[in-house]
């Protein structure tokens, strides 16, 4: 039987030792059977993902199971790194791939060349994995979305020079609006090289202070020949960028991860061109509207001030200025004549009750008192009112109606 030869029982000792392997025999053994069938060098294995670790290197390790099984996995960065898609605990997958005998734990796995995802396309899963990024990190908000010029006087183009897509979108600028001017930064949009491309054209736009919006598009294809639309950088130079960007890819039933990002989205590069610039002929035909429309609003402003001119002027003041004034001269003098009139009545009252006064004050002044024949006898401008207030040989006056009199006093009576 080769390496595992029968032991004979009659020399079991001697036997026993020439058999006996090494764990490294064995599983150099084991290593060599598995990795020699051919049938195990590439397989395709389904199976559920867990146990998913992917380190800073690079390399990815999981474990592949089933309901009942479950086999290790290695997915190292040389084969991981165009990978579409991410690999989630859970997610139902396919492998392809090799088994190898890992012999410093005796293990074996299966050294993964390529994953599909089970029952959904590589593609598809890898746009719906991105999408819900962005989504979450907030790059497709409505907060973001920049304003589209109305009337832009630069619009940047960014799309392949020989697609139909270009002529498409200069010949309706240029039917509609011929005034813009048309910067064109030519680009591959498709393979490989495309993601950098789009991405260094978006940064020159970027760069250019005078480009007042952006188209970045192409023509129709497959999900694959799209595929650059979908990619996290362009995704990413298209929301940071400083100028409006217009999404114009595929037809109206393609949807990219760009068109989510951008600040509009046209259904194709027709569409876009149209939504870039305003129609010349509508533009013409609004402001002749416009003209018409002022026109009878003035006209009507006219007719209704005329209306108003003439009801002004058939008033009577305008007619008969005279008469109008007129009439307030004679309410002057009716107003004239009763102010003097009230003014006499209340004059020739006033005069009477001050005549009255004046009589009352007359009456009681000393100088009637004095006309009446009565005196006044003062010392040292003082009335004297007793005796007991004058002494022998002093000097009074005597206060007459007319006239004063200085004496000497010569007696004085007691009584």
């Amino acid at each position: 039987m080769g390496f595992f030869s029968k032991i004979k029982k009659s020399n079991a000792s001697e036997s026993l030792n020439a058999d006996v392997l090494t764990v490294s025999q064995l599983t150099g053994h084991v290593k060599g059977v598995l990795e020699s069938d051919k049938k195990l060098a590439d397989i395709w294995v389904r199976g559920e993902v867990s146990n998913l670790t992917q380190h800073a290197s690079g390399h990815i390790y999981f474990s592949l199971k089933d309901e009942e099984s479950q086999i290790r996995c290695v997915f190292f960065k040389s084969r991981n790194y165009d990978s579409k898609f991410s690999l989630e605990h859970g997610m139902k997958i396919m492998v392809r791939g090799s088994v190898e005998v890992y012999a410093p734990q005796g293990s074996y796995s299966i050294l993964v060349e390529e994953i599909q995802p089970d029952g959904l396309g590589a593609l598809n899963l890898a746009f719906i994995q991105l999408k819900n990024k962005l989504e979450k990190e907030g790059l497709f908000s409505v907060e973001h979305k920049k304003e589209l010029p109305k009337f832009p006087q630069v619009i940047g183009i960014i799309t392949s020079l020989s697609g139909a897509a270009l002529q498409d979108i200069l010949n309706i600028i240029k039917r509609r609006y011929s005034l813009v001017r048309i910067l064109i930064a030519p680009t591959i949009v498709q393979g490989k090289e495309a993601v950098n491309s789009i991405v260094n054209s978006i940064k020159i736009m970027n760069e250019l202070a005078y480009v007042d919006v952006v188209i970045l598009g192409r023509g129709g294809g497959s999900l694959e020949d799209l595929w650059c639309f979908n990619e996290e950088p362009v995704a990413r130079a298209i929301f940071e960028a400083r100028i409006p960007i217009i999404s114009a890819v595929g037809h109206e039933t393609d949807f990219t991860i760009a068109d989510f990002v951008a600040d509009y989205r046209a259904p194709t590069p027709s569409a876009a061109a149209e939504t870039v610039v305003p129609d010349m002929n509508e533009l013409k035909e609004m402001i002749i509207n416009l003209h018409f429309r002022n026109f009878r609003a003035i006209s009507s402003l006219i007719e209704t001030n005329k209306s108003n001119l003439i009801n002004i002027s058939n008033r009577p003041i305008f007619n008969r200025p005279l008469e109008v004034l007129n009439l307030y001269y004679q309410n002057i003098d009716t107003l004239n004549y009763k102010l003097q009139t009230i003014t006499s009545r209340i004059i020739f009252s006033r005069k009477k009750e001050f005549e009255i006064i004046e009589s009352k004050l007359f009456a009681l002044s000393p100088k009637s008192i004095l006309k009446r024949g009565y005196s006044v006898v003062m010392k040292d401008n003082q009335i004297v009112k007793n005796c007991l207030d004058v002494r022998l040989n002093d000097m009074v006056k005597i206060v007459l109606s007319h006239g004063n009199l200085d004496v000497q006093v010569k007696k004085i009576m007691r009584n």
